[in-house]
């Protein structure tokens, strides 16, 4: 490597070393292991997500509430049910209209593919991930549906196997503090120019694009602790 490729890789390890334990949860998330391996619940998160409100302070205990009132009990057991719920059933969770048009949305999707392939849950969101990508994501049937954007449609490619980032405001903010150190220019602006920094970054430390991604939120501050020490068990569980 040269000189401020050298550079770029020891600030990105001194961010990343704040984060020990995270390596397990991204290995979860790429064996589309996350929420005990539960896809509806994946799906689910991913359209809460969506409205960028605090994910563990908000979003996680809704999908909590969620598994806890539906998915536990079996009313809610694949994604052909969750494609067919009834908001009425669910608004007491979750108010935003919009989410749960997502979330079904993206369940009939899946559901379809499952069946015209022969697989279940998991497969389907595997299939899909594998085969989609970034660049055409306007175009992808999943990308296509409403209060899907680049970035719930990255997060859905991550838990469906696919190594990669989510071009989220904090994600941009965070990388481009790093490459600010540095003293390294690479694109952070765009969307598919960030996605593309953070496989460089990742390629250049030897760590993967997904844990960059999951650094980058999980540095941030909340009261004294970051939220690698404030949400770690937390972390684990899901």
């Amino acid at each position: 490597m040269k000189g401020p490729d050298i550079a770029l890789s020891q600030i990105i390890h001194k961010y990343m070393s704040k984060t020990t334990g995270l390596k397990e949860h991204c290995d979860r998330c790429l064996e589309t292991g996350r929420w005990g391996g539960s896809v509806v619940l994946m799906v689910v998160d991913a359209a809460f997500t969506s409205i960028g409100l605090n994910y563990f302070t908000a979003i996680v205990p809704s999908v909590v509430k969620f598994e806890k009132e539906l998915v536990a009990n079996g009313k809610i057991r694949i994604l052909d049910d969750l494609s067919t719920i009834q908001l009425a059933q669910v608004q007491h969770i979750w108010k935003n209209r919009r989410s749960w048009e997502a979330a079904k949305s993206v369940a009939a999707y899946l559901n379809e593919l499952a069946i015209a392939e022969g697989l279940d849950d998991r497969g389907a969101l595997r299939c899909w991930a594998a085969s989609s990508c970034p660049e055409r994501w306007p175009e992808d049937p999943i990308g296509k549906i409403g209060g899907v954007g680049i970035t719930t449609f990255q997060y859905l490619r991550m838990m469906g196997g696919v190594d990669t980032a989510m071009p989220d405001k904090i994600v941009r903010r965070v990388v481009k503090q790093i490459l600010d150190e540095s003293g390294v220019d690479m694109p952070v602006e765009k969307d598919l120019g960030l996605i593309n920094t953070i496989k460089c970054m990742a390629r250049l430390s030897n760590y993967r694009p997904i844990e960059i991604c999951w650094m980058t939120w999980m540095i941030q501050p909340e009261g004294n602790l970051i939220r690698m020490q404030k949400y770690r068990e937390l972390l684990n569980r899901i």
